[in-house]
């Protein structure tokens, strides 16, 4: 509802529109009672549709009402009027402009930077005394009067929703942690902090992160953390460092960045504990300036080009690429960007300072490959990002046999430029093949099991085979045939008891040669779970292999699915955290994020995540097949129905795909849809492998207790690897209270929480 000049609420006189935002109109008004100039909020509908919504909301602006301090945005009285039907927020009206307007997309100097941030850190510090955090700071809830006063708006009410300052251009975007409390978080996509993107509980150092951000976008004119999309702004949140521009570390003070760096670290416990101590450090700095060093702590390996003009040769730039990038992996003093974020720009002409620049590194790896018979010329250039100078570049001619040196120069005359120390786990431990063939048949290896699809699968397997006859002792291709193994057995194309015992097996050479090799835990860890059921060696297997290598992201993924299954859900959604965030844009890490929160039972925040993995890739049939069941338990049957015949989640998994579909049927009151779809599925069995789980859930969902429970052995007899999740898996709680589901868990010896 717009408000015309003259409309009366309450005792307030409207005057005239002053701003309008995403969540309302604000107004000039005049307090007839007390003879002054006000602002009105009037708050939309949604968030005061009934009267507990209305009484929540003011108690919350009651509280901020009680602030007094003089950065602080003086709230009047939050009332309804009945006659009009319309609920508003009285506040004191300010003549000057928001900090976003003061930046303008500029510089601002060092010292009045400084000086605003003072302000605003005292305001937080009041605030955040009587317990009430701001929740979405950003440059258009900051005010700088005319007179030079700052001031901090719509404290407290982001909770809620609210925002009195114009924001059309700085959307809002509601982050809901949907756990038992039912609480909300609100904030704005470019200034959140890294608990408040995942949707985690919060405490006043969200706020301090914040400040960060609003602190670096004076000195910079512009936000640390931007995309071209919210999934990137969030991706960059959770893994990028702010990187000052050379014009910025020349010109401020070493104190004043190192202040703006910890109020931006990703975990809390790092950053400023209160807004107090900010407050001071910033008053100490005004007085005096110090010298930094520039610092290489952070790389971007970007894909190295193919020249040859032959996509048969892909594979040897693209696994150059990632032999790098896990080769400086390994070195504890360097961040490296992760292979599922720099694949994105594979193929693409990009400019590679301003992707370095939007990557938040320091350094960028530029390269290129070609091969012309058996010959190889390979060429590499390092960049500093920030001044655009080149730190290091050579040129390779090398006969194809000896890819490997090449791989080997570039890794140890980098860390060389950038004068880092090698690790003991590069130091110690090479994984090298004694020949190029077995090498490159594993490049091919890992090309086409990349690609997960049941063709790709089978076609690194048989790379695999052929780089473990060129060389047997090549311990990473053998940890290439356990993880060939294990995704076919998950993926139905192989029975699990064959599957599973090979990639055990696989797994144990790997250690037998390399016992310090992190990939080879895992995948020994993968298969004690899936097949042994040995849960105390799975778990040891997982920790030796994040010991190892703490930065592994499949590591943290398949050590997050253990945890899940074991139903020590916080700690598997720490891993499966660590894993989204060390990989952002890979949709295997996004998946493990959204799966682990399905069978946390938080139905929301997983289709949310499902959501942001299939924006990243909408063809990835995994994320569509899981989003169908986190659907089916919010009883939004359509969505789940479309998600399970997506031609996608066919592709990868027919089966489940086809169980998921009779399940919504049988949900939806169609029975016989649901009975069709499982007499198709058994006649099935006589030519092809057919996950007898997949039976059980059908009968569950159709009511058939009995034939749920026969399916159920017959997972157990195959030593089904989606048994393993039963303690979990919502599809079957309606036989928890079965006396031969009981025996049938105790069975599996699954340890006490």
């Amino acid at each position: 509802m717009r408000l015309s000049a003259g409309t009366r609420l309450t005792h307030f006189e409207i005057i005239e529109p002053v701003g309008a935002g995403g969540m309302g109109e604000v107004y000039r008004a005049r307090d007839v009672k007390l003879g002054r100039d006000v602002a009105i909020k009037v708050i939309p509908d949604v968030l005061v549709s009934d009267a507990r919504a209305r009484q929540r909301l003011e108690a919350e602006a009651r509280a901020v009402a009680a602030l007094s301090h003089p950065n602080i945005l003086v709230v009047h009285e939050f009332d309804h009027d009945a006659a009009m039907d319309v609920s508003f927020l009285a506040a004191e009206l300010l003549e000057g402009d928001t900090l976003r307007g003061r930046i303008g997309g500029a510089r601002m100097a060092w010292r009045a930077a400084v000086e605003i941030g003072i302000a605003i850190a005292d305001g937080l510090a009041a605030a955040h005394s009587k317990g009430i955090m701001h929740r979405d700071l950003k440059p258009e809830n900051v005010f700088v009067t005319a007179d030079e006063r700052v001031k901090i708006l719509d404290f407290g009410l982001a909770k809620a929703g609210i925002a009195i300052g114009s924001d059309a251009d700085s959307p809002t975007l509601p982050m809901f942690d949907r756990s038992a409390d039912r609480s909300g978080v609100v904030g704005t996509i470019r200034y959140m902090a890294p608990e408040q993107a995942r949707g985690e509980s919060l405490d006043t150092r969200c706020d301090l992160f914040a400040f960060g951000t609003l602190l670096f976008e004076m000195l910079e004119g512009q936000c640390p953390f931007d995309g071209e999309s919210a999934a990137e702004t969030l991706a960059a949140i959770l893994t990028r460092e702010p990187a000052f521009s050379a014009d910025v570390r020349r010109s401020t003070p070493a104190e004043l960045l190192r202040i703006v760096e910890r109020c931006l670290a990703k975990k809390r416990e790092e950053r400023f504990q209160s807004a107090g101590d900010l407050a001071f450090d910033l008053r100490s700095l005004a007085g005096g300036q110090s010298q930094r060093p520039d610092v290489v702590e952070s790389i971007a390996v970007l894909p190295f080009d193919n020249s040859s003009g032959d996509p048969n040769t892909d594979y040897i730039s693209d696994g150059l690429t990632e032999s790098i990038i896990n080769r400086l992996s390994l070195l504890p003093s360097l961040r490296v960007t992760a292979r599922s974020t720099v694949f994105r720009f594979r193929g693409k002409d990009v400019d590679p300072l301003q992707t370095g620049r939007a990557l938040g590194v320091r350094a960028v790896l530029t390269g290129g490959v070609h091969q012309r018979q058996d010959r190889l010329t390979v060429h590499a250039e390092l960049a500093d990002v920030a001044s655009g100078a080149q730190l290091w570049g050579e040129r390779y001619q090398r006969t194809s046999a000896d890819l490997l040196d090449v791989e080997d120069t570039i890794a140890r005359e980098i860390t060389e430029r950038l004068r880092l120390h090698l690790g003991p786990n590069i130091e110690n431990t090479r994984h090298a093949p004694m020949n190029t063939e077995a090498y490159d048949a594993y490049l091919k290896g890992r090309f086409w099991w990349a690609k997960r699809t049941e063709h790709g699968l089978y076609r690194g397997l048989d790379y695999f085979r052929e780089a473990v006859d060129a060389d047997p002792r090549y311990a990473l291709a053998w940890v290439g045939l356990a993880d060939s193994y294990y995704v076919l057995g998950f993926y139905g194309h192989l029975p699990p008891r064959d599957a599973l015992r090979k990639s055990e097996a696989a797994a144990r050479k790997a250690l037998e040669l390399d016992p310090h090799m992190a990939e080879a835990h895992a995948a020994l860890g993968y298969s004690l779970h899936n097949y042994r059921w040995d849960w105390a060696r799975a778990s040891e297997s997982y920790r030796r292999a994040l010991a190892l290598h703490p930065r592994y992201t499949m590591g943290h993924v398949y050590y997050a699915n253990h945890l899940a299954a074991l139903r020590r859900i916080p700690e598997a959604l720490s891993h499966a955290s660590t894993a989204f965030e060390l990989e952002p844009f890979s949709v295997l890490t996004n998946t493990a994020l959204a799966w682990t929160l399905y069978y946390g039972r938080e139905y929301g925040r997983a289709v949310a995540q499902f959501e942001k993995t299939l924006i990243l890739d909408e063809h990835f049939g995994l994320a569509h097949l899981w989003m169908a069941g986190a659907c089916r338990e919010l009883g939004a049957l359509d969505e789940a129905l479309r998600h399970a015949e997506a031609p996608a989640a066919l592709s990868v998994a027919r089966v489940e795909a086809e169980s998921a579909q009779a399940i919504v049927h049988a949900s939806a009151g169609r029975p016989e849809r649901a009975r069709a779809i499982l007499q198709s599925l058994q006649r099935m069995v006589r030519d092809r492998f057919v996950q007898p789980y997949e039976l059980a859930t059908i009968h569950v969902s159709l009511g058939d207790t009995g034939a749920a429970l026969a399916a159920l052995e017959d997972a157990y007899a195959i030593r089904s690897h989606r048994l393993s999740y039963a303690q979990v898996d919502p599809k079957v709680d309606p036989l928890r209270s079965e006396a031969r589901f009981q025996e049938l868990i105790k069975r599996m010896e699954f340890p006490e929480r």
